[in-house]
Parts: structure tokens; sequence; C-alpha cells
């Protein structure tokens, strides 16, 4: 496995795979793997990449001044050990200044996509998402990139980049990975005192509790989202939103609905956790 550290080096061995007759496969990540990261690995395979690309750049554009910047878990050498072991090729673990050059002063921004949910609560965080990752689709040219489906708003937000920008780049959602008892899998989780982390099975149980209701016939909106905020209020100590949307768009959905995301984004203790479940589609938590 090759491990570099400047985006130069980065490029040339994404050129160098591809001249072999190579399909590249892109992983954009903050580090701190888990199960989760590593399945974007797998699935990057399964899209018929032949040279696994993963990228670990805990990115500062994209946490505010009150985020958890500093205190987001940093542990390259695990990371790297957790790669080699998954069949990686190259990984790519560039320090601030390799990534954002003195003076450097170029955003990318979307539109209507970035408004809602997140962007509500966290409204410069999408701004530093497609800065960064257009920088990382750049540099690697040509491939197939593969994003987690738990940041839903940002898989569909790089859909919409890629496509947009006419970027030689398919973009892919793989499915949210879960722990047994439905805990969405997430770097943040280790934040987590035991107490927390029961607390945080809300989600997970009001995303079931929805779910099922779903395939027994509930289409009203209102009550979907309703049955996801009531553990999710008991449990939580405050929360950013519970809604439904159309997948594509994330419009919020009001009404019968046929095709539908519930999306939740809530903190417990110091820490913000998000899930999702698109209903008809994916598995119950």
């Amino acid at each position: 496995m090759q491990v570099v550290r400047e985006p130069k080096a980065f490029r040339e061995a994404c050129e160098a795979a591809r001249a072999t007759g190579a399909r590249v496969g892109l992983v954009p990540t903050m580090g701190a793997l888990h199960e989760g990261h590593l399945s974007l690995v797998d699935r990057a395979a399964e899209e018929g990449a032949t040279f696994r690309a993963v990228t670990i750049f805990v990115n500062p554009l994209q946490f505010a001044a009150h985020e958890d910047l500093g205190r987001y878990p940093r542990t390259l050498e695990a990371d790297l050990e957790a790669c080699r072991a998954r069949g990686v090729d190259l990984v790519f673990a560039p320090d601030d200044g390799a990534m954002y050059p003195p003076g450097f002063q170029t955003t990318v921004t979307l539109g209507e996509l970035t408004k809602p949910l997140e962007g509500v609560h966290r409204p410069t965080h999408f701004s530093g998402v497609t800065t960064v990752v257009t920088k990382l689709f750049a540099l690697t040219g040509k491939c197939v990139a593969v994003f987690g489906r738990k940041d839903y708003q940002q898989w569909r937000l790089l859909e919409r980049l890629a496509l947009d920008l006419d970027l030689p780049v398919d973009v892919v959602g793989h499915r949210i990975v879960r722990e047994e008892d439905g805990l969405a899998l997430s770097s943040r989780n280790r934040y987590l005192s035991s107490d927390e982390r029961q607390r945080a099975l809300a989600i997970a149980r009001g995303l079931r509790a929805a779910n099922e209701a779903w395939h027994a016939g509930m289409r009203d909106a209102a009550a979907l989202v309703e049955i996801v905020r009531g553990p999710v209020e008991t449990s939580f100590d405050s929360v950013d939103y519970v809604a439904i949307a159309k997948p594509t768009t994330l419009e919020t959905l009001e009404g019968s609905v046929t095709e539908a995301v519930l999306l939740v984004a809530a903190h417990v203790g110091r820490t913000r956790l998000i899930d999702n479940l698109e209903l008809g589609v994916d598995p119950a938590p």
C-alpha cells in the first residue's frame, strides 16, 4: 500500500494506475476509520474499481468555530493498518497546508440542496465539503467515488456536484452500516458515554417504528415524522430536526407520500448524531 502526503504525488499515483488499465475507486474520509468506512472500500470494488484509494483528511473548512474540529479523533496509524488489511492500494493523508496553500481563497458552493436540514443548523458546512471534495475529484481524475448514505444530504449534494460540473466521477451512495442494536456507525460515537450511547438508540427505535408503519400502509408525512420524533425528543438533550423529504431534492413533504426519506439530527451530551432512512428502500435499523 502506497501512502502519500502531497497532492501532486496522489494525482500521479492515480494517473499511473489508470495508465495500466485500472479503474480507480475513491473513498474520501476524515479518518478514525470504522467498518462503515471500510465497507465503502468494498463497495468500490463491487463497482469495478481495481485500484482503491482512500483519503484521510480532517477538513477544517467544514467545521464552524464552535464545532469539534479540535477534538475530532485522529488515529492515522490505526487507519493505515485498517486500510492495509482491507486491500487498499493508495492512501492520501495530506496536512492542512498541502490542501490549502497560503492565500487560498477559492470555494465551491451549491444552491438549493444546501439550504434545508444541515444547511439550517450548519450554514457553512457544505461549502467546506464541496470545496474539499472538488479538489479531491480534480486530483483523482476519472474514478468511481463512494460515500456513505448516513450523510444523506452530503451524498445527494456530491451527486449534483459531479453532474453539474461534468466531472468524470461516478458518485455512489452506500448503505448505512449499523451496530447490531441499530446505532449507525460514526467516528463520533467514540465520544459517547455508556449512558449516552444507550440514549442514542432512540433514533434507531424511531426510524424502525416508522419503517414498520410504512410497511403497514402508513403514508401520511406528518404522522411518520411524529413516530420518529417521539423517542428522539424523549432521549436526546436537543433536536435539530426530524424531517421527511423527497429523496432526490430534499424538499419537505406534506400529506400523502409515495417516496420519502426520514432524516434526524440531534444532540446527546456534547455529541451531535445524524441518521436517516429512505422508506421502502433501506432496511430497518
